[in-house]
């Protein structure tokens, strides 16, 4: 097995270089293990060099260190590649699809050692097009809330959770709603004008808020999240209650198991991708054939058997 680190200089407020690199080379040291660390320079970077890793045959595990950016472009860089095993390093902002396996458990995505000995489960993945995310997508009021917390987060002293709420407050002083028409599994739900609709993999995103709260990312199938729009008083209510995981009970949030949603709206809309931002009409979310095998640290084995 060898061991590929991809790491993003610029995640954790700059320090995700600084913090990592020493903590590798520690562990490798003294062992006879070949291991590659390399540093992103520019956007596509990861992407590109994972799949270069991928394409050379070994048994390889790429841990991409960084936030959701730096997940996301590795995954599809390496997916398809039964060869290779993914691992992440949280040392991003938010790097949502982990709070799956407790908030608490965080600081065990941040040792090596664990990481290295750690157990892999097959995880769905979802693929968007041409595109393949492991945690969620969505299309609508979090989407652009996605693209405005990239920058709020980089503020000084800004967490990921603050900077989404940041986001979501700009956002609610907008014009709330989009007119979407939307299927679900080849069903049709028809035209609606909604906050927001998701497709989720994981419960967490947006630095916490559980929009899928009974999502299991390798439980093959996908989490479906619609929520009609609102008036701006019921916004507190709402938002209280999305954080926390129980909106099902609210009458205007339709909750569902899908294994693929398909969206046009009447004009290009800002569409989420674990994080990432691409701008489209039409767009379709299903579960992908491809699964990712992920690395789950050494004493967190008993997620592979808890569902």
């Amino acid at each position: 097995m060898r061991y590929v680190f991809i790491i993003n200089p610029a995640a954790g407020k700059g320090k995700s270089e600084e913090i990592l690199v020493p903590e590798i080379k520690e562990y490798f040291k003294d062992k006879n293990e070949e291991y590659k660390i390399i540093i992103t320079e520019s956007p596509g970077f990861a992407k590109e060099k994972a799949r270069e890793e991928a394409m050379t045959g070994d048994d390889i595990t790429v841990f991409a260190c960084g936030g959701e950016g730096t997940s996301f472009e590795t995954v599809n860089g390496i997916i398809g590649f039964d060869n290779v095993r993914l691992g992440v390093f949280p040392t991003g902002s938010a790097n949502d699809f982990l709070k799956f396996f407790g908030e608490e458990n965080k600081k065990k995505f941040m040792d090596v050692k664990e990481q290295i000995l750690g157990s892999t489960v097959e995880i769905d993945v979802i693929k968007a097009d041409e595109f393949y995310c492991i945690n969620g997508c969505s299309v609508g009021m979090d989407a652009l809330v996605a693209r405005d917390m990239s920058i709020f987060k980089n503020w000084p002293f800004v967490s990921g959770s603050c900077a989404y709420t940041l986001a979501i407050l700009k956002t609610f002083l907008s014009k709330l709603g989009l007119t979407l028409d939307i299927s679900v599994d080849g069903k049709e739900i028809g035209r609606r004008n909604c906050l927001f609709a998701v497709v989720a993999n994981a419960p967490f995103y947006g630095g916490g808020y559980m929009s899928a709260p009974s999502a299991v990312p390798y439980d093959g199938k996908l989490d479906f999240t619609m929520v009609d729009t609102i008036s701006r008083f019921k916004v507190p209510d709402f938002l209280k209650k999305y954080k926390a995981g129980t909106h099902k009970v609210l009458p205007y949030c339709n909750l569902r198991n899908c294994k693929e949603m398909h969206f046009e709206a009447q004009r290009e809309v800002p569409v989420n991708l674990d994080g990432e931002i691409v701008l489209r009409k039409e767009m379709t979310f299903k579960l992908a054939e491809e699964k990712i095998k992920f690395v789950i640290p050494q004493s967190l084995a008993e997620f592979i058997h808890k569902y």
